[in-house]
């Protein structure tokens, strides 16, 4: 027996392994309550128009509301056999509400359905993410604000480079994720744009008002291109392509919590609650949410990448290949919610070791770069002849297995003639932080006015969404 919902043309059954290839419920069910508001919206418009009566209109309208109440429920049964989530709205619909079920698919093809389903699940996600990406944000931000002068070594090529705070790392984390919101909000703005009623590729000879759907529906405006709008898929990329760059952001904060919660670093700790054991080693806690959040970045990235090799070839417009589209997106922003959910956690409950962390500021001679500047500032020397008298004490204290600080006035005139004493005062780790007052430095007071800032920031975002 053929597919009562589109088989006329056929006069057999598809072979079993075709069914299992082409059935796609098995995860665009989760399309369901975008799939209703669209056809809600888009019986609304037919009325309107006087394409269907009033009567047929509102009995679709309370059959799809019914459906929507059975699928919340979890009554509703989903066939395999109907292939898509449309299918299976669209036969239970009839079983409520009989043959003039059948009207709801006038002036509309599953092409321009699938398209504005969605883009309508997309768009939602984008606001779920920004959401938790604030709530991460104001985490990092109580938290910088709270460690805004505890000092800790800053890296680079993971060698400690020069001092900073604790609260200016934090804080470069909210900036990242600042702009990662940012990309979240450009691919909305631009996805916003409605592809229903651009019918399977050519439009609809029906006098249907895509203005109306499109605004019913939340959207800015219609899509101008009948093609593009069963075709795009970029609108998918664009935010997939965000969600890989916000993972890679949470990926290398996961990294440096695993790194500081070892032993040999011992920066960190964090609680029974975003830790587990070892079963064979009773002593060990292991950052299993941080290592989780670094490797499950790697699904992220993939996702994206599948994606568009699937897109890379096709042809205008509608291919079956874009069926593809769904898994790979609704795991990737999944699997990115899930992380940004934990990384939230894990913000909260770790425990940074301060004295731990200050005594680690000190060490690589961390403070070398104070004492080029003020050979710079102090004696007028070229900046290049700083580094070069500054790397000569730098040798000859890693010699005698001792600090910069340790070494004598006359150790140091050795090298330089006409160093002084005033030389110490920039050789501790809390004055080197506390010089650090250019925009955007370390120094504890620039933290205290970055959270700050931070703070109102967050909090105006906040109070704007509950005014609407």
């Amino acid at each position: 027996m053929s597919n009562k919902m589109w088989g006329g043309r056929f006069a057999t059954s598809p072979d079993a392994i075709m069914t299992e290839i082409n059935a796609s419920i098995g995860f665009d069910h989760r399309l369901a309550a975008q799939d209703i508001r669209g056809s809600l919206a888009h019986v609304a418009m037919l009325a309107e128009a006087g394409v269907v009566t009033r009567e047929t209109a509102d009995a679709i309208s309370r059959g799809l509301n019914q459906v929507q109440a059975e699928i919340e429920s979890g009554v509703f049964t989903f066939s395999r056999a109907l292939e898509d989530i449309h299918m299976n709205v669209e036969s239970r619909l009839a079983e409520i509400i009989g043959p003039e079920a059948g009207r709801l698919h006038t002036a509309r093809s599953r092409n321009d359905q699938v398209a504005v389903d969605f883009r309508l699940w997309v768009r939602d996600t984008i606001d779920h993410l920004d959401a938790q990406l604030r709530g991460l944000q104001s985490a990092l931000v109580d938290r910088a604000l709270e460690h805004a002068g505890d000092t800790m070594p800053g890296f680079t090529h993971l060698q400690s480079a020069q001092p900073v705070t604790f609260g200016h790392h934090l804080l470069a984390y909210v900036e990242m994720l600042a702009r990662d919101r940012g990309r979240f909000a450009d691919a909305r703005r631009r996805l916003n744009e409605c592809p229903l009623g651009a019918a399977a590729l050519a439009g609809t000879s029906f006098p249907i008002d895509r203005e109306q759907t499109a605004r019913a529906l939340g959207f800015d405006r219609p899509t101008a291109n009948s093609l593009d709008s069963v075709s795009d898929r970029d609108f998918v990329l664009e935010a997939m392509s965000a969600a890989a760059v916000c993972a890679t952001h949470l990926s290398r904060f996961g990294e440096e919590i695993v790194l500081w919660a070892t032993p040999q670093f011992g920066f960190v700790n964090l609680s029974d609650a975003f830790t587990t054991g070892s079963s064979i080693m009773p002593q060990k806690r292991n950052p299993d949410a941080a290592e989780l959040v670094r490797g499950k970045s790697g699904r992220v990235i993939g996702a994206l990448t599948g994606l568009l090799v699937v897109m890379k070839g096709l042809p205008l417009a509608y291919s079956k290949d874009m069926q593809e589209d769904k898994e790979g997106a609704f795991d990737a922003l999944h699997t990115l919610s899930l992380c940004v959910e934990a990384m939230t956690g894990m913000v909260k409950d770790l425990k940074p070791d301060t004295k731990r962390m200050k005594a680690a500021a000190g060490a690589g001679y961390s403070t070398a770069t104070d004492l080029a500047d003020w050979l710079v500032r102090t004696l007028n020397l070229p900046f290049r002849q700083a580094h070069h008298i500054t790397g000569s004490l730098v040798r000859m204290a890693s010699e005698r297995k001792t600090g910069l600080e340790k070494l004598s006035l006359s150790d140091m005139r050795a090298v330089e003639p006409k160093i002084d004493e005033t030389v110490f005062a920039v050789l501790g780790v809390e004055k080197s932080v506390k010089s650090r007052k250019s925009y955007g430095g370390t120094a504890p007071s620039n933290v205290r006015a970055q959270a700050r800032r931070w703070r109102a920031r967050l909090d105006k975002e906040l109070k704007a969404l509950g005014s609407h």
